[in-house]
């Protein structure tokens, strides 16, 4: 009887061990997939004004006639989208520009900026249904914020200061500047490196 109450204690013992093996391998299998499918936020450049400082302020007149501010104290955020009517990836995500003006239109504002001549975007304007949306042509406002490539987007929130920005190829990274300025980060790559960092650091303490 005790041998067998042995063997069974025995039996259960190496099973637990095996089970607490097996736990650690799928926590650790769970962590590289997380890595792998990270979400992979707007490229940001070092270049402009930085993230948490004040954005220079631009009074225009947009191309419907209507001035359009930008920086500075306003009622809502702001974001800048970048573009040009050559540029295909431009052109691709026009529709998520319209879907988030909608969708988000009870706190920010947006702001379609280019330069060059004026003709020319007012045909892109009507061939893509952008009446509803601020567009503007300033070269010096492309460069305050030092745009080397297109389509770019920079948020700016209701007193004028820089939250977000980065280069822009989909929508995904077009929501990453919404979801780092609602996290307080920088970027998603920060939050997930900071994340990631956190989690190291909690394994190594276990």
């Amino acid at each position: 009887m005790t041998t067998t109450l042995l063997f069974i204690v025995a039996v259960l013992t190496a099973l637990v061990l095996i089970l607490i093996v097996m736990v650690f391998a799928l926590a650790r299998q769970i962590g590289v997939l997380f890595e792998r499918i990270t979400p992979v936020g707007a490229m940001i450049n070092d270049a402009g004004p930085k993230i948490g400082e004040a954005g220079p302020v631009f009074n225009l007149t947009g191309l419907s006639g209507v001035e359009v501010t930008i920086g500075g104290k306003q009622s809502k955020s702001t974001l800048v989208f970048f573009l040009s009517p050559t540029c295909p990836i431009c052109n691709k995500l026009l529709p998520a520009i319209k879907s988030v003006r909608n969708s988000e239109s009870n706190w920010l504002n947006i702001v379609l900026a280019s330069d060059g001549e004026a003709d020319q975007h007012l045909g892109f304007i009507h061939k893509y249904g952008l009446e509803d949306i601020s567009y503007v042509l300033s070269q010096p406002l492309g460069m305050a914020f030092r745009v080397s490539r297109l389509p770019f987007a920079v948020l700016l929130d209701a007193e004028g200061t820089v939250r977000a920005k980065g280069l822009i190829n989909t929508r995904e990274q077009l929501d990453s500047l919404f979801n780092a300025a609602e996290m307080g980060y920088v970027s998603i790559q920060e939050y997930v490196g900071q994340t990631s960092s956190q989690k190291n650091l909690d394994a190594v303490n276990l």
